[in-house]
């Protein structure tokens, strides 16, 4: 639709693959969701995820819908046999409200995953050294970071009922 021609799930994997020999992590970033069609065949970063046979690693809004839009999208990994290795909030807030709060605290059980990082809203724009100095700051050590859920949504004031990573 941009003029370019559509990337096809099994042209996504093999990059993968190539990518995955030369570096210790590669992130197939699936714009628009799991199930959005990337081709005239129907394709969908599912298949791509299936045919690498690789977790997903799904990155959530913090505000509104954030709990449903995640709910759906794990039953969709686990109807497809996909597994689910956590949640990324991709734009928390510098002054969060009662929702993100909330959904914070209760994205663990929709997702029934780990919260695994929350990346500041305006993050994109960085420098991408700025952004990869940054970065262990806001991913768990799952990721080769060092954030701390519990102690991010302590501070959030997400409750102190909050799970930890590895509940």
């Amino acid at each position: 639709r941009a003029g370019a021609a559509p990337v096809r799930p099994d042209e996504m994997a093999e990059a993968a693959e190539k990518l995955a020999a030369e570096h210790d992590l590669v992130l197939v970033e699936g714009a628009g969701g799991l199930l959005v069609r990337y081709d005239e065949r129907g394709g969908t970063l599912a298949d791509a995820a299936r045919l690498l046979g690789a977790p997903v690693l799904m990155v959530v809004p913090a505000g509104l819908g954030t709990l449903n839009m995640t709910a759906l999208t794990a039953e969709a990994l686990r109807t497809r046999s996909l597994t689910l290795a956590g949640v990324v909030v991709g734009s928390w807030p510098a002054a969060p409200g009662l929702a993100e709060r909330c959904n914070l605290a209760d994205l663990p059980e929709a997702a029934d995953a780990p919260l695994l990082g929350a990346v500041p809203e305006g993050a994109g724009s960085l420098d991408p050294v700025e952004f990869r100095a940054r970065a262990p700051r806001w991913l768990a050590p799952g990721l080769d970071g060092r954030w701390d859920a519990a102690r991010f949504a302590a501070e959030a004031g997400a409750g102190p009922e909050f799970p930890a990573e590895d509940s």
